[in-house]
């Protein structure tokens, strides 16, 4: 096991649970730093934490923008005191109300949104009337990735619709490539490029016609060091995985110099037959996804993982019986933003002692607001 993993008194500790390793975290947040060049050019996305403790500890590095994907996530990340918050997602229904009663209740925040639908920003528009200024509100650019945003190429019109509207006020573009996925850095960067360059011409139409366009928010993870050598004035890099990272990341992007900070201890509950353990790690602690590969288990680099239900994970391995029913060790998630969610508290260790516990505040849908 690599030694930043040194977990001392496991029997201590309940399984299955969600570890932190404090100092890999703020290992991976200062590589951030670096690459980006100053915390003014980075907005973390927190869906991969969930925790007021790490707003805290982003912010007294200097990174004083979020990114988020919920009502609760951005208000968890007010609440630990942070000072610009972009959610992230098509905002509809009761999450309008929501977001007027965000923004009044913590007035010192700054929030931003998103709309890549007429429809949609003409609701926001309504539902802001009440409050004493506009809305900041981004237009969202479907670069490829199929999910939300708009073609680019009828990008202008609802731009300028969102500049006429009442309670509004345009903010900037919002292009997110997690589609971009190719392990050679270079076949990456050629991809991320090749879609950005319509978003970049759109940028500039926009100003020539007199709107302003204060920031561009670029990327996520595997695209982060593309985006980080951006010179377009006011873009903005959101990587969310890097914080904490994760097995797929550091398998799939060995370029990114980032490392797993987030691991979950289990233990052998059962040795069913010859060959064979059973670990207390089903699908309730760590994500079901990707399918058939959810989790690495470092001490057991042999190991066939088996079937995994509710509350097992079967393992196989030569040399089974070395490990009877007791036996604790880690497991490092693929998949690290669905894992933390799973969790409502992690032990978080330095220096291989558990410190701290840290409540996964936003798991939740609805915190207050």
């Amino acid at each position: 096991m690599d030694l930043r993993y040194r977990l001392n008194h496991p029997e201590r500790l309940l399984s299955p649970s969600l570890i932190l390793f404090e100092e890999i975290i703020k290992a991976n947040l200062d590589a951030m730093i670096a690459m980006v060049g100053t915390p003014d050019r980075l907005r973390p996305h927190v869906k991969t934490h969930k925790m007021a403790a790490i707003i805290g500890l982003e912010e007294r590095l200097g990174i004083h923008q979020h990114k988020c994907a919920t009502i609760a996530e951005a208000e968890m990340i007010a609440a630990a005191g942070g000072h610009d918050v972009l959610i992230a997602y098509p905002l509809v229904g009761p999450n309008l109300d929501r977001l007027v009663r965000l923004i009044r209740a913590y007035p010192e925040t700054t929030f931003r949104v998103l709309v890549d639908h007429a429809e949609s920003a003409k609701a926001l528009s309504r539902a802001a009337e009440s409050l004493d200024g506009p809305v900041s509100t981004l237009l969202d650019i479907d670069v490829g990735m199929g999910r939300t945003g708009i073609d680019v190429r009828d990008a202008a019109g609802l731009f300028t619709l969102v500049a006429d509207l009442p309670n509004l006020r345009p903010d900037g573009l919002h292009a997110y490539d997690g589609h971009q996925r190719a392990s050679d850095p270079e076949e990456r960067k050629r991809a991320s490029l090749e879609g950005l360059a319509p978003v970049l011409e759109l940028r500039e139409t926009l100003i020539g016609k007199g709107y302003p366009i204060p920031r561009l928010i670029l990327g996520g993870t595997p695209t982060f060091p593309i985006h980080a050598a951006c010179t377009v004035p006011g873009s903005e890099c959101s990587p969310g995985t890097s914080t904490l990272h994760d097995a797929s990341y550091a398998a799939k992007f060995p370029d990114l110099p980032f490392t797993p900070a987030a691991l979950l201890l289990t233990r052998v509950i059962s040795q069913p037959r010859p060959g064979r353990i059973t670990l207390d790690l089903g699908h309730k602690a760590v994500a079901a996804d990707p399918v058939g590969a959810r989790l690495t288990l470092p001490d057991l680099p042999d190991a066939r993982i088996g079937g995994q239900s509710e509350e097992h994970l079967v393992v196989d391995l030569d040399n089974a019986g070395d490990y009877p029913p007791g036996t604790a060790m880690l497991a490092i998630p693929m998949h690290v933003c669905p894992t933390v969610a799973l969790h409502r508290r992690a032990y978080v260790v330095r220096d291989g002692d558990v410190v701290d516990e840290w409540e996964v505040t936003a798991r939740d849908r609805v915190i207050g607001i």
